[in-house]
């Protein structure tokens, strides 16, 4: 598990935990997790990048718990950090307590918290007994929350779930009263069921479950911009907004940037060298953030470069980066 040498926490590093943030601020704005398919986007490189931007809080990319307990090669290649890069929460895929609460052991050190993946509505993901099917098995959920809650002592220490919703609303309320009961310190819903894709968020599904837990309700889906948190906000009362594809586009969308701007791009391309970044991520991102910015031919040029000298050459001579 690859993490920078002063990485403990004893560095003078001050940060708040995410406690502290949903308590404090009106609500949290937070970079979302990812899935296996695009493993190499929202690592350390680009958590970095948004938390100069009024990020208050980022996830890792989704981890297969069994996998990272079990192998070391695992752990250094899917969780690297940094002590710049708190609060974190680190996101595991599991089906059953014991790898859930082994890989919440193993990170304790190293973050803020652990959240269960129980939205993911891709076919591999739920074959597996992954994300989105575990919101029809309450009670398995209800024990991974507290044998995690049991194996980590830690004041601080968060363990929250990530859901979708069910059809009938009741049965979601049910799920997170039961996950509260268990000892879930805040749980994230993202307003569509496990068969729902580009449909709109059901924002009254998010009121009602913020209405009826005392945990914190973090919203997620249809955050493009800053003004959708305000929106959305006024509907949900939500104590936090998460996106990921917004953020994808506009890593500064929480600072209240409408489009990517330049000095963002730039620091992309200095912390990408800086931290030694693979040219596919590295590439990868700067795909998405440029994407309104250039036209079809040169989406098509750019999208082919095969290396980070061919990029930066084509950023100099085209947009003076």
């Amino acid at each position: 598990m690859a993490t920078s040498k002063d990485s403990d926490l004893e560095t003078g590093f001050d940060y708040k935990t995410p406690l502290q943030l949903f308590s404090e601020k009106k609500y949290v704005k937070i970079c979302a997790p990812m899935v296996r398919y695009s493993n190499c986007l929202f690592r350390l490189p680009f958590r970095m990048l948004v938390r100069k931007y009024d990020c208050d809080l980022a996830f890792t990319p989704m981890i297969i718990s069994n996998s990272f307990v079990r192998s070391i090669k695992a752990r250094d290649s899917d969780f690297t950090t940094c002590k710049e890069d708190r609060p974190l929460i680190v996101q595991f895929a599991a089906n059953n307590s014991q790898d859930f609460a082994d890989a919440a052991e193993i990170v304790s050190p190293f973050a803020d918290g652990v959240d269960l993946n129980c939205g993911c509505p891709q076919r591999w993901a739920m074959g597996e007994g992954y994300g989105a099917c575990l919101i029809s098995k309450p009670e398995l959920v209800q024990d991974v929350v507290r044998q995690a809650r049991n194996r980590v002592n830690q004041q601080h220490f968060t363990v929250s779930i990530k859901i979708r919703i069910h059809e009938d609303i009741r049965r979601t309320v049910d799920f997170c009263q039961k996950a509260e009961h268990a000892g879930a310190s805040w749980v994230t819903v993202h307003g569509r069921t496990a068969k729902q894709r580009r449909q709109p968020v059901n924002q009254e599904a998010v009121r009602i479950i913020k209405d009826s837990v005392g945990i914190p309700v973090v919203s997620n889906g249809d955050i493009k911009q800053l003004d959708d948190c305000y929106t959305v906000y006024e509907k949900t009362h939500a104590d936090g907004f998460m996106a990921a594809n917004g953020l994808l586009e506009n890593p500064a969308m929480f600072a209240g940037f409408r489009e990517t701007p330049k000095e963002c791009v730039k620091k992309w391309i200095d912390l990408s060298l800086s931290l030694g970044t693979s040219f596919q991520c590295f590439h990868h991102h700067l795909m998405f953030m440029l994407e309104k910015v250039m036209g079809r031919p040169e989406r098509r040029i750019f999208n082919m470069l095969g290396s980070t000298s061919a990029v930066l050459a084509f950023l100099r001579d085209n947009y003076d980066l």
